[in-house]
């Protein structure tokens, strides 16, 4: 099993039974990314050394507008795909094994959790995990304490309330609220 080899895996939906060479796979994965969040959040960094413990934890460049205030947590980071002019604040936690992305330009508010993973909700099949990806499209703002759950996409522009719980997909140019999270108003573009 390889990096190409998971991510084909995960990226397709397949699931990940407890035992099998792609869990263990992944329980390696989940071992460099507690390595190198905790060299990340264990004392300051810059903004660069901040985009290059990035850029290692995601295995891709990190854009030098990226901007992060740590402690971030992952337990995997290879399946996070950042855009230009991204901010995570502090407190993060993404579980990225199924797939996130973060368009251009979206804020990511305090204590935010992206989970990628379900269980079977078969008994006999607790163990094995679901991947299912996260999308978050360009100029979203998560506030702060913002759950958001495997399969969903939150469309350009969307903002989502401090404290809300996102379940199904948010359309683009809404505020959405609550738990779970629901549509309460459109955003009119202002210009200026």
């Amino acid at each position: 099993m390889n990096l190409d080899e998971f991510l084909e895996h995960v990226n397709a939906g397949k699931p990940i039974p407890v035992d099998s060479p792609i869990h263990t796979f992944m329980v390696g994965l989940s071992n460099e990314a507690m390595r190198l969040t905790a060299e990340l959040n264990g004392s300051y960094h810059g903004p660069e050394e901040i985009r290059s413990l990035m850029s290692e934890l995601t295995g891709k460049p990190v854009d030098e507008s990226f901007g992060m205030f740590p402690p971030f947590y992952t337990d995997c980071g290879k399946n996070i795909t950042i855009g230009k002019n991204v901010f995570i604040n502090s407190g993060c936690r993404f579980q990225d094994q199924g797939g996130i992305v973060l368009g251009d330009g979206a804020l990511v508010g305090h204590n935010a959790v992206l989970a990628t993973l379900n269980h079977d909700i078969d008994p006999s099949r607790r163990s094995t995990t679901l991947p299912s990806p996260i999308v978050i499209g360009k100029n979203v703002w998560l506030g702060a304490n913002v759950t958001v759950t495997p399969g969903v996409t939150i469309g350009d522009n969307a903002v989502i309330a401090a404290g809300a719980v996102v379940t199904k997909d948010i359309p683009e140019n809404t505020v959405a609220a609550g738990v779970p999270a629901s549509v309460i108003k459109r955003i009119k573009s202002i210009r200026r």
